[in-house]
């Protein structure tokens, strides 16, 4: 049987506005498609996006508080150093995490504050993985 990841979901705050955030956010300054959402759930209060060709972001409405816990979710990226470079040339903070070999990355907040991982995989991090 084959496995794949098909989308991950993060909370926003309800209403237009905060839809609105997250499409400058996700749409313009991290440059993932905005993709429409069934017709069977148009009247939910969600923002699909594409990530790659068949993996998709959807962005929903919560009024709950939103974790502040470790979760996140990571984007390969082809140029971690530019995509960091926008990021925080949008204003918002980035860290470096401890490295991976191979897998150079950095964390940042969303409007939002859930947290994501960019990367990118430049090479396999077990080739240095120590013998014990």
């Amino acid at each position: 049987m084959a496995i794949m990841l098909q989308h991950v979901s993060i909370p926003r705050p309800p209403g237009e506005e905060s839809a609105q955030i997250a499409r400058r956010f996700y749409g313009g300054l991290v440059g993932l498609t905005e993709k429409p959402i069934p017709s069977t759930i148009v009247h939910a209060d969600l923002v699909w996006f594409k990530i790659g060709e068949e993996t998709e972001l959807h962005v929903f409405a919560e009024t709950e508080p939103f974790p502040t816990t470790g979760q996140h979710f990571c984007l390969n990226v082809s140029d971690v150093e530019a995509m960091r470079k926008a990021i925080s040339e949008g204003g918002y903070e980035t860290w470096l995490p401890d490295s991976i070999q191979g897998r150079p990355r950095f964390f940042c907040r969303d409007p939002f504050k859930n947290i994501i991982e960019f990367t990118q995989i430049v090479d396999d991090y077990m080739k240095y993985q120590r013998s014990n």
